[in-house]
């Protein structure tokens, strides 16, 4: 009719209504009647979209890997975006050119360019490993980006799937890593091993350290009793030495007692020498028979008889023939 339609957009569409060449209006989710043949209607969808992206890069040490991810974007400033793509309608809303299409290829280029910077200087192990590296490279290179800024588009995510090696490194890769945890595996029993023998030999060594405490225990013991020996031995030896020296100061006083007790007798002997010798001077030079006369007492006979004898004994060689019979010396015994 005469050129005016109608058009209405959702609430996910920023609209912007050019009448030659100038903003009549501008907002998201419009509805309105426009002049056709004067009007051009640009329809930005606002909401967040998803990229996904594969990329196949060369590692550090020459090994491909690819990368799987998916990048999360919003238009924060739909007028810049609609100066650089064509978001024009017709007037059922359709797209009159598929300029939109062009974004995901922009932002996956940015993507790729960030992730070739990383995966390069990593080899493919650490590359392989790397998958919130390189979510953060993408996504500092995106925000840094000019071109994107210019398009008026905010990356809010980048999510990395999966980043794998071709399939003969994986095979390899795998195998290595089975080797690895073969040998983890058996550094692990050996170290156990290792842990039983060395626990093994902390209890030897215990045991050993408690028999030797025992034995030194014993040697203590021992030792404790030759030195209460010694010690009851060197007792003994003093209470002997004072016994000896107990005895030796017996004998001494004894000896002194005997040699004044004989100093004592031989002055005794002495007085009773002198005394005698004073006693029998008077009759030293007289005859021992007047001696035996003058000794005599009561009944004598005895003597005389003898006297008598001696006599004849000292006169023997005077004597011619002398008879005296048994009987007459029976005689004289008995008297």
């Amino acid at each position: 009719m005469l050129g005016i339609k109608y058009i209405k957009f959702d609430a996910m569409t920023h609209v912007i209504h050019y009448v030659n060449g100038k903003i009549r209006k501008e907002g998201r989710g419009l509805a309105f009647f426009y002049f056709a043949p004067k009007s051009s209607i640009f329809a930005i969808p606002v909401g967040s979209n998803d990229i996904p992206f594969v990329f196949h890069e060369s590692t550090a040490d020459y090994q491909t890997v690819s990368i799987q991810g998916q990048i999360t974007y919003k238009v924060a400033d739909p007028k810049k975006l609609a100066e650089l793509l064509d978001f024009s309608v017709d007037s059922r809303g359709n797209y009159k050119r598929n300029d939109a299409e062009k974004i995901p290829q922009r932002l996956s280029n940015e993507a790729q360019t960030a992730t070739s910077n990383l995966i390069h200087s990593l080899k493919l192990q650490e590359a392989i490993r790397s998958a919130k590296r390189i979510e953060e490279a993408i996504m500092s290179g995106m925000q840094q980006s000019e071109a994107v800024n210019l398009l008026g588009i905010v990356p809010i995510s980048v999510t990395i799937i999966a980043i794998k090696a071709t399939p003969e490194m994986e095979r390899a890769l795998e195998a290595e890593t089975r080797e690895a945890l073969q040998q983890k595996a058996d550094q692990a029993t050996y170290e156990r091993r290792n842990f039983a023998v060395e626990q093994e030999r902390t209890i030897k060594e215990s045991e050993l350290n408690t028999e030797i405490a025992l034995e030194e225990k014993k040697k203590q013991i021992v030792e404790k009793q030759m030195e209460t020996e010694v010690l009851t031995e060197e007792n003994k030896r003093k209470i002997r030495e004072l016994k000896m020296a107990a005895d030796i100061s017996l004998e001494d006083q004894k000896k002194k007692f005997l040699d004044i007790k004989l100093e004592n007798d031989k002055k005794q002997a002495d007085a009773k020498s002198y005394a005698l010798e004073a006693a029998l001077k008077p009759y030293q030079d007289m005859d021992w028979k007047k001696l035996m006369v003058l000794l005599q007492k009561g009944d004598q006979s005895k003597t005389h008889i003898a006297m008598a004898f001696h006599e004849l004994a000292e006169n023997a060689n005077k004597i011619n023939q002398l008879n005296i019979s048994p009987d007459l010396l029976q005689t004289l015994l008995d008297k």
